[in-house]
């Protein structure tokens, strides 16, 4: 398995900016995806964004255009670039990590970092 730690979270005013990062340890030569969750209270877990290895991303409909995915495979990290954040973007959000191994895929999710936004 792998081992995230999420950092970048805290308070930030609607229409402004924050950024997400995430490392991994462990195996990370098994990790094939990384992205984003997102929970906000009282809702279910939600997709933010991924990235696969080849760079390939995919957003939810809430969030393409303000927020941005990037991954560092070298580094074994990836990181969420927020932009014209929205009180709605409120949320703990969750680094995971897809893994690919010789009898199918195994996920792993960091501890979460709070992120709120003010209006």
């Amino acid at each position: 398995q792998v081992q995230l730690v999420e950092s970048g979270g805290g308070l930030v005013q609607a229409g402004g900016s924050l950024t997400l990062s995430c490392a991994a340890s462990g195996s990370t030569n098994r990790i094939v995806v990384m992205g984003w969750y997102r929970q906000a209270p009282g809702s279910q877990r939600e997709l933010v964004a991924t990235i696969g290895s080849s760079g390939s991303t995919n957003y939810s409909d809430s969030v393409k255009g303000r927020f941005t995915v990037s991954r560092d495979n070298a580094k074994s990290t990836v990181t969420l670039e927020m932009n014209n954040v929205k009180p709605v973007d409120t949320a703990v959000y969750y680094c995971n990590a897809k893994l690919a191994w010789a009898w199918g895929l195994s996920g792993s999710w960091g501890q979460g970092t709070q992120v709120t936004v003010s209006s």
